[in-house]
């Protein structure tokens, strides 16, 4: 039995990003990191709690929300204040979806991809 309305579970499908954004329509255009963007697995919220550094390589499985805002905490007085990250992410997707009315998702995984090393032939 579900807690929500039947109007409220028809307009959710899927798990949404701060109950806002699909991880659904995100695309990873580069073939070579699909395996290191982790949106296969969507949340809620970017604080799973998870131990991803338990083992060699299983930081890929974090998903990639959350690894931006893991890295978000690593500034002096901000170690360790997790809630205050999240919060300022959440903030910072709303913000890319008022200016460029794309998904913040879409927008974080481009970024990504962009900064990756390019393949030239000097």
């Amino acid at each position: 039995m579900s807690v929500l309305p039947a109007e409220a579970r028809s307009e959710t499908p899927g798990v949404r990003l701060f109950n806002k954004w699909s991880f659904e329509e995100v695309e990873i255009k580069d073939i070579s990191l699909t395996d290191y963007l982790q949106i296969r697995n969507p949340v809620y919220v970017p604080h799973t709690a998870g131990r991803y550094a338990a083992r060699k390589f299983r930081k890929a499985q974090c998903p990639i929300v959350e690894r931006l805002t893991n890295s978000m905490m690593m500034q002096g007085r901000n170690n360790g204040k997790k809630i205050k990250a999240v919060r300022i992410v959440q903030h910072a997707f709303e913000i890319i979806n008022l200016l460029t009315d794309q998904n913040p998702i879409q927008v974080l995984v481009d970024a990504i991809i962009n900064t990756g090393p390019r393949e030239d032939a000097t």
